[in-house]
C-alpha cells in the first residue's frame, strides 16, 4: 500500500499550519509560507486564494472531523461513561494525528472569516452533543450529580489542550493515555 503523494496545496496548508502554531495566524504572511516552502509568494497564488482560505481549509476540516466523530459516539447504544471514553479517545486521536492543526484551530478559529458562523455552529453543535450525554448520564445514575456545564468545562479544557502537552512527551502510547485519561478525567484521583 503505497501513500498519495502530497499536492502541492496538502503541502502549503501543512506548512502554514506549522508556522501558524509557532507564530500565530496575525504574525504569519503568504511570504512567510512561501519562503518555507522555497517559493515565491506568487506562487503560493496558483494553488491556493488567500492565507483566509488556508485558514479555513484547517480548521473547518478538523472541525468537521470532530463533528464526524461526535455522530458517530451519539449513535451507539454505549453508556454514557462509555460514549465520554469514546470522545476522549477521539480527542487524544485527532490531536496525535494534528497537534499543529489543534493548536490552529484553538489559538485561531476567531479569525475565520465567511466560515465562522459555520465553524461555529460544529462548535456548538459538538458541545451540545457532549452536554446531552453528561446530562443523560447523570440522569441514568452512571455520573455524579454535578452541574453538567462544569463537568463539560473540565474535560474539554483538558482535551482542547492537549496539543501543548503531547509533544513534549516521547513515545506515548494513545491506548495508555485515552485509559489513562480517562481514568482521572471520569474518576477522579481520590482513592
Amino acid at each position: 500500500m503505497s501513500l498519495k503523494p502530497e499536492t502541492r496545496k496538502e503541502e502549503i496548508v501543512r506548512i502554514a499550519e506549522m508556522l501558524f502554531k509557532k507564530k500565530g495566524y496575525s504574525a504569519v504572511t503568504m511570504r512567510d509560507i512561501a519562503q518555507a516552502m522555497g517559493i515565491k509568494a506568487a506562487s503560493l497564488y496558483n494553488h491556493i486564494q488567500s492565507k483566509q482560505k488556508i485558514l479555513s481549509e484547517i480548521i473547518i476540516a478538523i472541525g468537521e472531523e470532530f463533528t464526524e466523530g461526535m455522530a458517530t459516539i451519539v449513535a451507539t447504544e454505549n453508556t454514557s461513561i462509555e460514549k465520554l471514553e469514546q470522545i476522549i479517545g477521539l480527542h487524544v486521536h485527532i490531536t496525535m494525528k494534528n497537534p499543529s492543526r489543534m493548536a490552529t484551530m484553538n489559538n485561531d478559529w476567531m479569525h475565520l472569516e465567511e466560515k465562522i458562523d459555520y465553524y461555529l455552529t460544529l462548535r456548538r453543535n459538538y458541545e451540545e452533543s457532549f452536554r446531552q450525554i453528561l446530562k443523560e448520564g447523570i440522569s441514568k445514575g452512571e455520573l455524579k450529580t454535578v452541574n453538567p456545564e462544569i463537568i463539560l468545562f473540565s474535560i474539554l479544557s483538558t482535551l482542547r489542550s492537549l496539543y501543548l502537552w503531547l509533544p513534549k512527551k516521547e513515545d506515548i502510547d494513545q491506548q495508555d493515555l485515552i485509559s489513562s485519561l480517562s481514568n482521572v478525567l471520569l474518576k477522579g484521583i481520590t482513592l
